[in-house]
């Protein structure tokens, strides 16, 4: 039987007075990608906040490989697997690359090969070469090299990646997807929010919409592709 990496059961969370997640549930297995999807102001990442800690939820459920994790504090859900790479990238400008990596690191054990400062350098060998810099000095591919670096130096069981995409040269972007995939491949866990919809559904194997803090849509990709209407619906783009 699978195991289960993530599952919500009926999230409402608040920004103060403001209801912005109504009773969302979604679960998906360990090893795959879920892209995450919506428009603009759809809740997609107020949801990887909640996931992460940042904002707890008012109720509701946030299960990590079957352990309770809503409401937790934000470090301790960390170290408890979840990764982030947060919409745009958020790195330590004034301190080098190699401080911003060292600063994350996390012995995780299991059975899945351990995320080590060597291993993300030959992950991504542009920071290899500029270790020493001010890590605000480096181009934004660069950078968000970095933020998928020091998320990876947590060693996660999953990944929450934020946007990963924005603001990149179609070359970099390929770079990402190929950086993506290769996480797949080793079996890491990964909840994709994404604008870039081709992107988000050539990587993912399931998906969900949101549309006004709620769940629109959940699915395999199969269902999405081809699915004009869906997705224009739901995303405004096809």
């Amino acid at each position: 039987m699978a195991t289960e990496a993530l599952g919500l059961a009926g999230i409402n969370a608040l920004y103060g007075d403001s209801h912005v997640l109504h009773d969302v549930s979604f679960s998906f297995h360990a090893g795959r990608v879920l892209a995450l999807l919506g428009r603009n102001g759809a809740g997609k990442t107020t949801c990887m906040h909640t996931i992460i800690g940042f904002l707890p939820p008012r109720d509701g459920e946030i299960r990590l490989f079957g352990e309770p994790i809503g409401g937790l504090a934000s470090e301790t859900i960390s170290r408890k697997g979840v990764g982030f790479v947060p919409q745009g990238r958020r790195i330590f400008p004034t301190l080098t690359v190699r401080e911003n990596l060292i600063v994350a690191r996390q012995a995780r054990g299991g059975a899945q090969k351990s995320w080590t400062f060597e291993r993300v350098c030959e992950l991504f060998p542009p920071l290899k070469a500029r270790l020493q810099q001010p890590a605000g000095s480096l181009s934004g591919g660069e950078q968000q090299m970095l933020a998928i670096g020091r998320a990876l130096m947590g060693n996660p069981r999953l990944l929450l990646m934020d946007e990963p995409s924005e603001g990149l040269a179609p070359r970099i972007v390929a770079e990402m997807r190929r950086t993506i995939e290769r996480l797949k491949e080793e079996g890491l866990s990964i909840v994709l929010v994404e604008q870039n919809v081709k992107l988000a559904l050539d990587l993912a194997d399931d998906v969900v919409m949101l549309n006004t803090g709620r769940v629109a849509f959940t699915g395999g990709v199969a269902d999405v592709r081809d699915n004009e209407a869906l997705i224009t619906q739901h995303l405004g783009v096809f």
